[in-house]
């Protein structure tokens, strides 16, 4: 019989935050669901951490491709999804052979890279015409397949391209919401099978954040539409740094 694990009090309260975020994340609030990771890093340790967090994100996808549907670019998904899938291969195979340490710091590496696209992303630094070339579609794919593999932090990189590319704010949603979905499936199966870090306990943890992720979820599209995201944005990013940072050192 499965039990459910049992965990210290600040451990449930960094679950619960990371699932919250989480939902938020894809309710529309770009960039809050790097806080999770290193939360749950830092709680679960990072390899185990990044299979705790992918069912998380799969439950939420659903929320996000439900809720912006008919706002999608295939066209633009056709062209990421094939090197997204051997960055996914890539990772896996990185993650396999290191130490949990070395996965940390890898992991922080990769919070701290996505932070940098971030501050890209808000300066407008990239040119349209970079943006729209096909190799770039590939690096994207490709960089943002291996760093959703280690630490499920594809989300900065994606953002960058797609606002590059222009796309009004609910193709934005919508088709980041398909990519997001795209490759957490792909995932699953070298979570399961390969680093065997999804599993019945830790699928019960998941089970009881899932209230947490539904008002994310909800409070993220109340954002989007109401209050000041910019501000909100900020937020999240020094905690994302000073968390990351925790994390590395």
């Amino acid at each position: 019989m499965v039990h459910l694990p049992v965990l210290s009090f600040s451990s449930w309260a960094g679950l619960f935050l990371s699932a919250y975020l989480i939902g938020i994340a894809k309710g529309g609030i770009k960039g809050t669901a790097l806080l999770a990771i290193p939360l749950m890093a830092i709680v679960f340790g990072g390899r185990v951490s990044s299979g705790m967090v992918l069912p998380m994100l799969l439950f939420a996808d659903l929320f996000a491709v439900r809720h912006y549907r008919g706002y999608t670019d295939w066209k633009t998904l056709f062209r990421l999804i094939p090197l997204a899938l051997v960055g996914i291969v890539l990772g896996h195979f990185f993650g396999f052979y290191v130490s949990d340490k070395v996965f940390n710091h890898w992991l922080a590496g990769i919070i701290l890279f996505s932070l940098c696209f971030m501050m890209i992303q808000q300066q407008e630094w990239l040119r349209e015409s970079w943006v729209q070339h096909p190799l770039f579609a590939g690096i994207i794919g490709l960089f943002g397949g291996f760093t959703t593999m280690v630490g499920n932090a594809a989300g900065p990189i994606l953002t960058v391209y797609l606002l590059g590319l222009k796309l009004p704010k609910l193709w934005f949603l919508g088709t980041g919401a398909w990519f997001y979905f795209a490759v957490n499936l792909l995932k699953l199966p070298f979570h399961v099978f390969s680093w065997k870090t999804i599993h019945a306990e830790s699928l019960l943890l998941n089970l009881c954040a899932v209230p947490f992720l539904v008002l994310g979820f909800y409070s993220g599209t109340f954002v989007v539409e109401r209050l000041n995201e910019k501000i909100f944005r900020y937020l999240i990013f020094w905690m994302t740094l000073i968390a990351a940072l925790r994390l590395l050192f």
